[in-house]
């Protein structure tokens, strides 16, 4: 695997950008890391976290390339940005750590998880159970300052995720790309859409969600695409936290 020192790469040693990334990640993406905007958004990073609160935690930065391999992603589900607020984010897109409540997208993703298979309204919002199953749930911008929607877009990040995109694109496996709302829909020119499911609909934010989101029954569509192409269905059901 062609991984990278942070001298190789070029960038600072404290930036968690340094570190490789998890599994077959790191040489699918190796030449991104490789990059100049790369180096520069690893020291827009530093900079910011030594003035600012940034979610989510170094820790969990590539939490959505740690629970799925590149080599298992059966789904890739596309976000935008982190959440902002205080111990949401945890590097899965929609999800958030245990014990916090999920935010209105989530709800309205739940209660269409609901009303298309029947599976009961989770208590919790903690998706690491379909990470785990091969669904990326990946954000376009992976970090966020708090409080700031937006506030780390245009720093290099769509760069990265763009190239993440083209590396699932490039399996030789038939993937589902799930993008809901204008934002993500940008990305469908990334897909290869005669190899691989595109599903597009409306964004489950309050704002969009009655104008197409509910009632879209994306999760029955995923599974049958899957079952369809001799891939197991994805178990949307959380367990108890």
């Amino acid at each position: 695997m062609d991984q990278l020192s942070p001298q190789e790469a070029g960038l600072p040693a404290q930036s968690p950008l340094s570190r490789p990334l998890p599994h077959d990640w790191e040489e699918a993406l190796a030449a991104e890391r490789r990059k100049p905007y790369f180096k520069a958004l690893s020291d827009f990073l530093v900079h910011e976290r030594s003035r600012h609160t940034v979610y989510p935690l170094e820790a969990d930065l590539f939490s959505a390339f740690r629970l799925t391999p590149l080599s298992e992603v059966r789904v890739l589900i596309l976000g935008q940005d982190p959440y902002h607020g205080k111990d949401q984010a945890h590097g899965l897109a929609f999800s958030v750590k245990p014990g916090v409540p999920p935010p209105p997208s989530l709800q309205n993703i739940f209660k269409e998880l609901h009303d298309d298979l029947g599976v009961p309204v989770p208590k919790h919002g903690h998706l690491a159970h379909w990470a785990k199953q091969g669904v990326l749930l990946l954000n376009a911008v992976l970090t966020v300052r708090a409080g700031q929607a937006n506030s780390h877009q245009g720093k290099g990040w769509e760069l990265f995720t763009d190239a993440a995109i083209r590396a699932v694109n490039a399996k030789t496996d038939p993937v589902v790309f799930v993008f809901w709302g204008r934002y993500a829909q940008r990305k469908v020119k990334l897909v290869d859409s005669s190899r691989h499911f595109v599903l597009v609909g409306a964004h489950p934010s309050p704002l969009s969600a009655n104008q197409g989101f509910l009632g879209s029954r994306p999760f029955s569509r995923i599974n049958t695409y899957l079952r369809e192409h001799g891939r197991p269905p994805i178990d949307w059901a959380l367990p108890k936290a």
